[in-house]
C-alpha cells in the first residue's frame, strides 16, 4: 500500500475529533480566544444545545485582514511570539481551534481591526475558505458557528440530547467565569436567558452569583505559598458537601484544569472530615512560573504537569488543612436551616387527626408532666420528619436526666466559661443531648460527637508515642478468610501503633492480644472483624497512612458512646465542653455533622412571638 499525504481538510477534520469532542469544546475554544483579546464583556448564545447555532461576541482588541485569513489556517497563531513552549501566559496557544471548528460547521468570523477603524467578515464552510469581505461591526468579534459536525455525520451520532449538551455548555463558561471574575459572561439559549454575571471586584462577588449565597456564607478564603507556587481561593466548610465533585473548580494560572493531583490533594485536605462518596465545596486557583508547569499536554488544553509535585500537593493539603483547622467547631448554616425548615406549621385537615405530638418531660422517677391540652388553631397534632427522620415518629419525648440539684450541676452552672455548645438541659431519645445557650437551641448526637472526640484523641496519642493498649487476659481468637488475614498481618505494625495488637493464630484465625485502651469494652472480636472487612474493601490507591487513619477512625467508631446510653447532665456537659477544645468537632469521622443550631429568634417566629 502506498504511503500518500493527507489533504489539508482531512488533516483538520482528525484534529478536530481531539479539539472540538462536543459543541461546550468549541464554546470554550472561542471563549478563550476572546479572553486572549483583552476582552472585559463576552456573551453567548446557543441554539439546539448548540449543534445547530453557537454565536460568540466579545468587545476585544479584533483582527486586521491579514489576521482573519491566518486564523483559520492550521497551526497560526499570534500567542507564541518566541516560539517557547514552556512560557505560556494566554488560554490559546495551539492555533487549532477555529481550523478544526471550520472543518466540521459553517464558520463565520467578523471582526473590527481598532488599528483601521474597519471590519471585515469570513466564512468556513466544512473547511473551504471564502474570500474576506467588509463587514459592519464597530468593536470586537463576533463567531458563529452554524450546524457542528455537519461535514463529520458520524459524530452526530455520539451527541447527547440538546439539554445534555447544553449543561456541558453551562459548566464550561461557569468555569471560565469563575477564573475570570473581572470579565462579563452571559449565555443564553433560543428560549432564555441562562444567565448573565456583571463583571465583578471580586472572586468573592463573582461566588455569589455562580455558587449562591449558600457557599459564600459557609466558605473560608484561603491563601498560602510555598517557594515559588501560591494557592488561593474558598474552601467549603466540611458539611457544606455533595455527592459529585462538579461543584470543585480548580485552576491553574487561570486555566481551568482536570488534574489528578489536585483532586487528590483536595481529597486529602479533607480526609477523615467528608465521607468518602461525598464532596467538598471549593474553587482553588493555584498560580506558579510557567517554567515550572506543562500545559501542552493535550489539544484541549485541560491537563497540566507539574514540575515538583510534591510540592503542589504539600501546599494545597497544608493550606486547606489549616485554615479548616481555624474553624472546625463550624458546621454549615444549610443544615441548621434545613432544621428549621422542616419545622413547618399547616392547617388541621380533618379531624381525624391525633392530639398525639406533645412533649412529653419525665424525671428519673418516671413523674409524668404531659397531657392533652389541646391544640392551638392553625397548629397541627404531628410532629416536623424532614430534618428529624432519625429521632423516630411522631411523639417527641424529651427525658430530663435530673431532678434533685446536684452538686456538680451547680458547678457547672456558676462557670462562665461555657462555650458556643451551651449548658445541658436533656437528654431525647438517649441519643441527642439539648442544650442551650443565651441565643441558641442546639442538639447534638452523642455518638457522633464522641466519635470525633476519640478519634482525635487517638491520633494526637499515635503522634506523640502511639496509642495506650490495655493486654487482655485472654487472648480473644477471631477466624478470617485468607485475604483478610493476608491485610491483617501486613499492616499489623501499623495496628500496634494504634493500640490493636494481633498475631497469627494457626492458619485461619487471628489472635487479639492487645486493644487500645480508649475502648474498654468494645466486643474485641466484632472489631477485628470489622477491620478486616474494611482493608479487603480499601481502595489500593490510599497511601499508608490514610489506611492507619482509616482504621483509627473505625476504632473510634466502635469505643465512642453509643446512641441509646443515658448521659447525666455531668456526662453531657463534659462531652459539649471536649467538643468546643477538639479540632473538627462540627462533623464526625464519616462527615455527618455533630450538632444542629435552631436559633432562639426563629423559634419565637414559629410560635408567632416576633
Amino acid at each position: 500500500m502506498t504511503i500518500r499525504l493527507l489533504d489539508p481538510t482531512t488533516i483538520n477534520r482528525i484534529a478536530a475529533g481531539e479539539v472540538v469532542e462536543r459543541p461546550a469544546s468549541a464554546v470554550k475554544e472561542l471563549v478563550e480566544n476572546a479572553l486572549d483579546a483583552g476582552s472585559t464583556q463576552i456573551d453567548i448564545t446557543i441554539r439546539d444545545g448548540g449543534q445547530s447555532l453557537i454565536v460568540v461576541r466579545d468587545n476585544g482588541s479584533g483582527m486586521s485582514r491579514d489576521d482573519l485569513e491566518l486564523a483559520v489556517e492550521r497551526h497560526a497563531t499570534s500567542k507564541l511570539p518566541d516560539d517557547d513552549l514552556m512560557n505560556i501566559s494566554t488560554m490559546g496557544f495551539r492555533g487549532e481551534a477555529l481550523p478544526s471548528i471550520g472543518s466540521v460547521s459553517r464558520l463565520s468570523l467578523t471582526s473590527h481591526d481598532v488599528t483601521t477603524n474597519q471590519a471585515w467578515i469570513l466564512s468556513v464552510e466544512g473547511g473551504q475558505k471564502h474570500d474576506v469581505i467588509p463587514a459592519n461591526l464597530t468593536k470586537g468579534t463576533i463567531v458563529e458557528v452554524r450546524d457542528l459536525f455537519f461535514a463529520t455525520p458520524a459524530r452526530l451520532k455520539f451527541l447527547r440530547t440538546p439539554k445534555t449538551e447544553q449543561g456541558h455548555i453551562v459548566d464550561v463558561v461557569t468555569k471560565i467565569a469563575l477564573a475570570n471574575p473581572t470579565v462579563g459572561f452571559s449565555l443564553r439559549d433560543e428560549t432564555r436567558q441562562l444567565f448573565d454575571y456583571a463583571p465583578a471586584d471580586s472572586l468573592k462577588d463573582r461566588l455569589a452569583d455562580v455558587l449562591g449565597a449558600d457557599f459564600v456564607q459557609n466558605a473560608l478564603g484561603i491563601e498560602g505559598a510555598r517557594d515559588y507556587a501560591h494557592v488561593s481561593g474558598y474552601v467549603g466548610l466540611p458539611t457544606l458537601h455533595r455527592s459529585t465533585n462538579q461543584h470543585q473548580y480548580l485552576f491553574v494560572n487561570g486555566r481551568p484544569v482536570q488534574d489528578k493531583l489536585l483532586g487528590g490533594a483536595v481529597r486529602a485536605a479533607y480526609a477523615d472530615l467528608v465521607a468518602r462518596d461525598r464532596h467538598p465545596m471549593l474553587v482553588l486557583s493555584l498560580t506558579l512560573p510557567t517554567d515550572y508547569l506543562d500545559v501542552n499536554v493535550h489539544p484541549a488544553k485541560t491537563e497540566v504537569r507539574f514540575q515538583d509535585t510534591q510540592l503542589i500537593r504539600n501546599l494545597i493539603v497544608s493550606t486547606v488543612r489549616q485554615h479548616l483547622t481555624q474553624v472546625s467547631h463550624l458546621t454549615s448554616t444549610t443544615i441548621h436551616q434545613a432544621a428549621m425548615d422542616a419545622i413547618q406549621l399547616f392547617e388541621p385537615r380533618g379531624e381525624h387527626r391525633r392530639p398525639s405530638s406533645f412533649v412529653h418531660m419525665t424525671t428519673e422517677h418516671n413523674h409524668s408532666h404531659g397531657g392533652h391540652h389541646g391544640t392551638p388553631k392553625g397548629f397541627t397534632t404531628y410532629a416536623p420528619q424532614k430534618a428529624f427522620e432519625t429521632m423516630g415518629a411522631h411523639v417527641l419525648e424529651a427525658r430530663r436526666v435530673f431532678s434533685e440539684p446536684d452538686p456538680m450541676d451547680i458547678m457547672l452552672n456558676d462557670d462562665t466559661s461555657i462555650g458556643y455548645l451551651g449548658r445541658a438541659v436533656a437528654q431525647v431519645y438517649e441519643t441527642y443531648i439539648v442544650s442551650q445557650t443565651e441565643t441558641d437551641m442546639i442538639i447534638t448526637d452523642q455518638h457522633a460527637a464522641h466519635e470525633r472526640l476519640t478519634y482525635e484523641k487517638m491520633k494526637r496519642q499515635l503522634s506523640d508515642h502511639g496509642v495506650v493498649k490495655q493486654s487482655l487476659l485472654i487472648p480473644e481468637i477471631v477466624e478470617v478468610t485468607e485475604p483478610q488475614r493476608e491485610a491483617l498481618l501486613e499492616l499489623r505494625t501499623e495496628l500496634e501503633t494504634l493500640g490493636l495488637t494481633i498475631d497469627a493464630f494457626g492458619l485461619t484465625s487471628i489472635q487479639i492480644k492487645e486493644l487500645p485502651s480508649l475502648l474498654a469494652g468494645v466486643d474485641a472480636k466484632a472489631l477485628l472483624q470489622d477491620i478486616a472487612d474494611q482493608l479487603t474493601h480499601m481502595s489500593p490507591t490510599l497511601t499508608l497512612q490514610e489506611k492507619v487513619y482509616e482504621i483509627c477512625a473505625e476504632l473510634s467508631c466502635k469505643g465512642s458512646i453509643k446512641a441509646g446510653r443515658k448521659l447525666s447532665v455531668p456526662e453531657m456537659n463534659q462531652l459539649l465542653r471536649d467538643m468546643e477544645i477538639t479540632p473538627f468537632s462540627g462533623q464526625c469521622n464519616h462527615g455527618r455533622p455533630t450538632y444542629i443550631k435552631l436559633r432562639k429568634a426563629d423559634i419565637e417566629k414559629l410560635f408567632g412571638r416576633t
